[in-house]
C-alpha cells in the first residue's frame, strides 16, 4: 500500500525519516571492515590508506543514483538493472553478471557464521564451533520469519555505534603505545602507491564503504522503507515531481550520514590493522582469524579489552549476516520474477517467497562454511565478485541518469560530472586487478 507523504523540510524532519543508510551501515561495518580492511593493513602496512578512504568516498555517488532511480521510477534493483541495453538470454547481461555475484555472497556469510563460530568459541561456549554454526543459522532464520526484523535491526544499529565508538578510542589510544602512528606513517599511506599483490586489496575495495552487494540492496530499503512509497507511483505532474525532489534530498542526506559513519570505522580498522598487526607480523587467517584480530583491542586499550572485542564483533558480524539474509531473500524473491520462473499476484504471495528466502539461505550458508571451515577464504570469494560488479555498477548508475530518470529529477552537472569519474575509477580499479591477475599468471 502506498503512503505518499509530503517530504519533511525542516532538518530534525529530515533526521526523523533517517533509515536506508543506517539500515546499511549496520550491514557496512561487517566482514569487511572488521577482516577484510584489517587483514589488508596487516599485509601492505599504510600503504594504501588513500585508498581505503577513496574506495568508501567513490561508491556513494553510485548509491545516490540507484537510490535516485528506485524513487523516480518505483523499480527494483534487479528491475532497473534489466532495463541495460546490450545482450539479453531471458534478462539482461547485467542481471546475469549479478547472479555470479549473488552465488558468491553466499561464501560471504558463510565465512561470517565461521567468525561467530570462532567468537563465541574464544569466550568459552562448550560447544563445536559445527554446533554453533548450525545454531546461528537457525537463529537468524527463526528472528525473520517470525517478524523480529525491527527489533534487531534497532539493537544492532546501537551495538554497531557502540562497538565503532570503542574502535575510534582503540585508535586514539593507540598513541600511548609502542605501534603509536606517526606522521610519517600517515603520508606513506597518502602517496597513491600500489602494492605488488593486489587481489586482497581488490577484495577490499569491493566490501569496504558501501560493497556491490549494498549498492544493490540499498533501493529495496528506498522503497520498503518509505522513500519511494512516499513519493507514490510516476505521475507527469508538477506535484509528484516536487514530491519526489523532497524524498530525493532526504536520500541524498541519508546516503551522506552513512558515509562518514563507515568511512570512520572503515579507516579505523585500517590503521589499526596496519600500526599492530603489520608491526607484530601477523596475518588474518583462516585458523586464527578472531584471535588475531582481537590484538587490534588488547595491544591498545590492554589486556582486559579482549571480552570486549568479542562482544563487538559478535555483533556486528551477526547484524551482518542478518541484514544480509534479511536483503539476500528480498533480492531471491525479485530474481525469481525478474528471471520469469514465477509471478506474484499479491504483495502476500512476494512476502510469502521472501520469508522462504529467509530459511533457504541461512541453510546454505551454514553448510557451506560446515562444508569447508575456511571463514577467512569464504569471505574473500564475496569480497572479490563484489569488487568485480562494482565497476558495471558504475556504468549502470551513469546510464540511469541519462536515460531513465525523469529530466526534472536530473542532478546537476557537478554530481553528474563526479558520478562519471566514479564510475570510471571504479572501471580502472577493475581492470587493473584484471592485469594483475595476469601479469601473475604469465610470471
Amino acid at each position: 500500500m502506498e503512503t505518499i507523504k509530503t517530504p519533511p523540510s525542516g532538518w530534525r524532519g529530515i533526521l526523523r525519516h533517517l533509515g536506508p543508510g543506517l539500515i546499511i551501515s549496520a550491514t557496512i561495518v561487517g566482514s569487511g571492515e572488521l577482516i577484510v580492511t584489517p587483514k589488508l593493513g596487516a599485509m601492505v602496512g599504510f600503504t594504501l590508506l588513500w585508498f581505503i578512504i577513496v574506495g568508501c568516498v567513490l561508491k556513494v555517488f553510485v548509491q545516490v543514483e540507484l537510490g535516485r532511480t528506485a524513487i523516480a521510477r518505483g523499480l527494483t534493483t534487479l528491475e532497473a538493472l534489466d532495463t541495460m541495453p546490450g545482450p539479453r538470454l531471458v534478462v539482461s547481461w547485467l542481471v546475469w553478471l549479478w547472479l555470479f555475484m549473488y552465488v558468491a555472497l553466499v561464501f560471504q556469510v558463510a565465512g561470517m557464521v565461521g567468525g561467530l563460530a570462532d567468537i563465541l568459541g574464544l569466550a568459552g561456549l562448550p560447544v563445536p564451533p559445527q554446533g554453533v554454526a548450525v545454531g546461528l543459522g537457525a537463529a537468524c532464520a527463526v528472528l525473520l520469519v517470525v517478524g523480529r526484523y525491527k527489533l534487531v535491526e534497532t539493537v544492532s544499529l546501537g551495538m554497531v555505534a557502540l562497538f565503532t565508538g570503542c574502535t575510534l578510542v582503540a585508535l586514539v589510544a593507540l598513541q600511548w603505545t609502542p605501534y603509536a602512528i606517526t606522521s610519517a606513517q600517515i603520508a606513506e599511506g597518502l602517496s597513491f602507491e600500489l602494492p605488488d599483490s593486489f587481489t586482497v586489496a581488490f577484495a577490499a575495495f569491493g566490501v569496504i564503504g558501501v560493497g556491490a552487494s549494498e549498492l544493490i540492496y540499498y533501493p529495496y530499503w528506498c522503497l520498503e522503507k518509505g522513500y519511494a512509497r512516499h513519493v507514490g507511483p510516476y505521475e507527469p505532474t508538477a506535484g509528484w515531481r516536487a514530491r519526489a525532489q523532497g524524498w530525493i534530498r532526504v536520500m541524498r542526506i541519508d546516503a551522506w550520514v552513512s558515509l562518514v559513519i563507515y568511512t570512520l570505522a572503515t579507516v579505523a580498522f585500517y590503521l589499526l590493522g596496519a600500526a599492530v598487526l603489520h608491526a607484530r607480523g601477523l596475518d588474518v587467517e583462516n585458523d586464527r582469524m578472531i584471535e588475531t584480530l582481537a590484538f587490534l583491542y588488547q595491544d591498545t586499550l590492554g589486556a582486559w579489552s579482549g571480552g570486549l572485542f568479542l562482544l563487538g564483533a559478535f555483533v556486528v558480524l551477526f547484524s551482518t549476516v542478518y541484514v544480509a539474509t534479511a536483503s539476500n531473500a528480498r533480492l531471491l524473491a525479485d530474481g525469481l520474477a525478474v528471471f520469469g520462473l514465477t509471478r506474484y499476484p499479491t504483495p502476500e504471495a512476494r512476502a510469502r517467497m521472501v520469508r522462504i528466502g529467509c530459511v533457504v539461505l541461512p541453510v546454505l550458508f551454514t553448510g557451506l562454511y560446515l562444508a569447508t571451515g575456511t571463514p577467512v577464504t569464504l569471505v574473500l570469494v564475496g569480497a572479490v565478485a563484489q569488487g568485480m560488479m562494482l565497476p558495471f555498477l558504475g556504468l549502470a548508475a551513469v546510464y540511469f541518469r541519462f536515460r531513465r530518470t525523469d529530466p526534472a529529477l536530473r542532478p546537476g552537472l557537478v554530481w553528474t560530472i563526479l558520478l562519471t569519474l566514479a564510475a570510471l575509477a571504479m572501471a580502472c580499479v577493475g581492470l587493473y586487478q584484471i592485469v594483475v591477475q595476469i601479469a601473475g599468471l604469465g610470471g
